[in-house]
């Protein structure tokens, strides 16, 4: 489950998207969101790892989240945009198609992820990867991911 803000017991969410779903992450894991920019490839890397970029003088990672969710790629347009988060206090920075706002979420609509999804071992996007799933007001569904599993290999 999603950390809630003990106050007023709700999530803040950075929402973005990929392909045709809406994703979140706790606003408190993301440092900054700068647009696309220019990367230098690594030798070896994982085929989700972008490159490496200078951002503000510090060399960081940027991944591809459709790669590593092994989505349909797209060509990137005046929307894409790179979230970097810290995680270890380290910054990596996760390519998404674009960021759409910052969500104050009631706890109350944050839900565990269906077992059938986690037994499923289908194509698309881990399980493991996945904290919760969002219930928003015009009935969309929300991801709500945990970076720690996503970026654990970048």
């Amino acid at each position: 489950m999603v950390e809630a803000n003990a106050a007023s017991d709700e999530a803040i969410l950075v929402i973005f998207t990929l392909a045709d779903g809406l994703y979140g992450v706790n606003v408190d894991q993301v440092r900054e969101i700068t647009s696309m920019r220019d990367t230098t490839p690594v030798p070896n890397a994982p085929y989700f790892v972008n490159g490496v970029t200078n951002l503000r003088g510090q060399v960081t990672t940027v991944t591809d989240l459709r790669r590593r969710f092994g989505l349909e790629e797209s060509n990137r347009n005046d929307n894409t945009r790179i979230i970097i988060v810290e995680p270890d206090g380290v910054p990596i920075g996760m390519v998404v198609d674009s960021v759409s706002e910052v969500l104050r979420m009631p706890a109350k609509d944050i839900e565990p992820v269906p077992e059938l999804v986690t037994e499923s071992g289908g194509s698309g996007i881990d399980a493991e990867y996945i904290k919760g799933v969002g219930k928003l007001g015009d009935g969309e569904l929300l991801i709500l991911l945990d970076l720690e599993k996503v970026l654990a290999a970048a």
